[in-house]
């Protein structure tokens, strides 16, 4: 028997302002058309003015605590993806830590863009596995508009805001893949592409926030590539075949993107979550928020394997294998 770790929990929060396709082709030279045949993406959900970062995170952290049916006291720590905090410093998990009423234990941010919580799954599921933690909030939570160049119509169509959040709690158990809980997670980077997918600016370059910037087409080139790959490790680490996934929750970025990943596994449409074309990419919170709606809705089921997949700026990427 071995020390383990599952998901006992999962919750969602997308603000109330949802804007279409149409909305956007009055700001900026865009049209509903273009923007679904490149993206899928047909909506998002923008913050309103004044409500941030870890005002989305407690939301999606709160749902996920009651559907966890566990109070924030229980938690040891709190590990929050994002890239789009409040403030430069101190970490937005602490604003989240206090804001549930959590007075002990840990609590800090992962900055990894829109693979960011399956690096945040992988930092939480190995405090449990090495006994530093009982208990994890992981959270991704993004207000990616407020970087978004408004004029710049091949980023601005593509990202909205949002929160995503799971609980999990430690277990001892055999480690065996029928097992219920976290498999394995495979993490990824390559620093010679961080020029493909970055903001131009920061504290220490420009004193300022800055804005998206994307090389496109390399982008999706690059994450084709890296996906199936990451994807592939995942199955072999496992000792799986494709056949064997019942679920593929993608990072939400481009619904061609997911449909590629899809093929190579020879996975069905219907065995695919996908929220992108009413959630737009909320980088870091795309996965739990997908992950939330297809248990919300009864789709995926106690035993079912989930497979999650991301890539993001850095170049970033990982994936995990999740028995539900």
């Amino acid at each position: 028997m071995s020390r383990r770790s599952r998901i006992i929990g999962c919750g969602a929060y997308l603000p109330s302002n949802a804007v279409s396709n149409q909305e956007l082709a009055r700001r900026v030279d865009t049209s509903d058309e273009w923007i679904v045949q490149r993206t899928g993406i047909r909506n998002r959900h923008l913050a309103a003015e004044g409500e941030l970062t870890s005002d989305l995170a407690v939301a999606a952290a709160r749902r996920a605590l009651e559907h966890a049916g566990i109070e924030a006291s229980a938690i040891d720590c709190i590990v929050l993806a994002t890239t789009t905090p409040d403030n430069t410093f101190p970490a937005t998990a602490v604003k989240v830590q206090a804001a549930l009423g959590m007075t002990t234990g840990f609590a800090f941010d992962v900055q990894a863009v829109c693979a960011g919580f399956i690096f945040a799954l992988s930092v939480a599921d190995n405090f449990i596995r090495s006994g530093q933690a009982t208990r994890a909030l992981v959270i991704g939570a993004e207000t990616f508009s407020r970087l978004l160049d408004w004029e710049d119509r091949s980023t601005c169509v593509l990202f909205g805001d949002g929160a995503g959040a799971v609980v999990l709690e430690a277990f001892d158990g055999t480690g065996a893949a029928g097992e219920r809980g976290v498999l394995s997670t495979h993490l990824h980077s390559d620093g010679r592409q961080y020029d493909l997918l970055y903001v131009d600016g920061g504290p220490s370059s420009t004193r300022s926030t800055g804005h998206v910037r994307m090389s496109g087409q390399e982008v999706f080139r690059h994450a084709v590539t890296r996906l199936s790959e990451v994807v592939e490790e995942a199955l072999v680490a496992n000792k799986l075949e494709p056949s064997a996934i019942d679920w593929l929750v993608p990072h939400q970025a481009n619904q061609r993107i997911i449909d590629g990943i899809a093929r190579k596994l020879r996975l069905p449409a219907d065995k695919v979550v996908l929220t992108v074309d009413h959630h737009g990419n909320t980088s870091a919170a795309s996965i739990p928020l997908a992950l939330a709606e297809a248990v919300g809705d009864g789709r995926i089921k106690r035993g079912d394997l989930i497979l999650m997949e991301g890539i993001g700026g850095g170049l970033t990427w990982g994936s995990a294998l999740v028995r539900w």
